[in-house]
């Protein structure tokens, strides 16, 4: 009688493929390759691309999109969107500079507290717009994106604040590293983590996807979908007032004009980072990706002399394809569970 015994080999790949195949599936993956072939093919043709320097300024360009990136997608997978983002980042940054240049030795920590509680007060704001009065959060938002601009022009004027007008401890923040990666960048780093885990671990966290994927159903399952999109709205806000903060420490000037534009980047990373624009689905990691991945592109087509406009171009393809890639798996995956449902009967 001869004994067939199961190889090892054949085992390891048995238990292989199922994990193999969920991370084909996962959204993030897209992303990651590309980001990484992107960088290798600009240290191809620039070696200079990936020098110390080069490395940390790649750094220091996502940190501020990754936050932002991060507090966009808690609103865009309950089927909202804040166009805001780039307001609330220009007058924190604004209040940033006039509590440096106006209270001499105020400790840096309370700047990051008045920071932080000004954002989320900003995004408590749209949040209650959008909940309360029951108006799209597009329109919404889209109103409070120049009130809150126009509020800054009215506030700055033709005043600016710059790096001198700021303590050497907090300018450092952008400038010191740890193991190679600058302090900011390790901030944004930690807020994007502490993001993912609520999103996963925390039974609200977990409503977002919830109210994203159907709202009414969410209602009906006892979800306080009001409550939990108006959270969304403040934590949007809370990490934009963040980023505002920091923005701060990165550059040297801050003004009337800061952060002009930034809320359509925000966006394209989300998306492009996998944030389903319908809601529902996406993750904070993807859209940090998204972040780190756009701003690459910008310094790899730089650093090998391509025109502004194709990096622009370059960019609305990006997020061309990321929209028909999450509509094509949208539709392969309900196609899916109609198959499952008609072999069940």
């Amino acid at each position: 009688m001869t004994v067939v015994q199961k190889t090892p080999a054949s085992t390891s790949a048995s238990t292989r493929t199922p994990w193999l195949t969920s991370v084909l599936r996962t959204r993030e993956l897209p992303v990651t390759v590309a980001l990484i072939a992107l960088v290798l093919l600009t240290y191809l043709a620039n070696p200079l691309f990936l020098s110390p320097q080069g490395v940390k300024d790649l750094l220091l360009n996502a940190t501020i999109m990754m936050i932002l990136a991060a507090g966009q997608t808690l609103v865009i997978i309950t089927r909202n969107i804040d166009l805001s983002v780039g307001s609330i980042l220009g007058l924190v940054a604004f209040m940033t500079g006039t509590l440096f240049a106006n209270v001499p030795g105020i400790p840096i920590w309370v700047v990051f507290a008045a920071g932080l509680a000004f954002g989320a007060l900003l995004g408590a704001f749209n949040g209650f717009l959008v909940t309360v009065a029951g108006v799209p959060a597009l329109v919404i938002t889209l109103g409070t994106l120049y009130v809150y601009r126009g509020f800054n022009n009215w506030w700055a004027g033709g005043t600016q604040y710059f790096a001198d007008d700021r303590p050497d401890a907090f300018g450092a923040l952008a400038v010191d590293t740890i193991v190679g990666f600058p302090i900011i960048t390790l901030v944004a780093l930690v807020a994007v983590a502490a993001i993912a885990v609520y999103l996963v671990g925390a039974r609200s966290g977990r409503d977002l996807y919830a109210i994203g994927s159907d709202p009414a159903a969410a209602k009906l399952f006892g979800i306080k979908v009001g409550r939990r999109v108006f959270v969304a709205f403040v934590g949007n806000g809370l990490l934009a007032g963040l980023a505002g903060v920091l923005y701060t420490a990165r550059f040297n000037s801050v003004g009337a004009t800061t952060g002009t534009g930034m809320e359509l980047d925000v966006v394209a990373a989300a998306v492009v980072g996998g944030v389903a624009i319908f809601g529902g689905s996406g993750s904070v990691v993807g859209a940090a990706l998204g972040a780190v991945l756009l701003t690459t592109i910008t310094s790899a087509l730089t650093a090998v002399r391509v025109d502004k406009f194709w990096q622009q171009a370059i960019v609305g393809i990006l997020i061309l394809l990321a929209i028909v890639i999450d509509r094509v798996s949208a539709l392969r995956t309900a196609r899916r569970l109609r198959l499952s449902e008609a072999r069940d009967e």
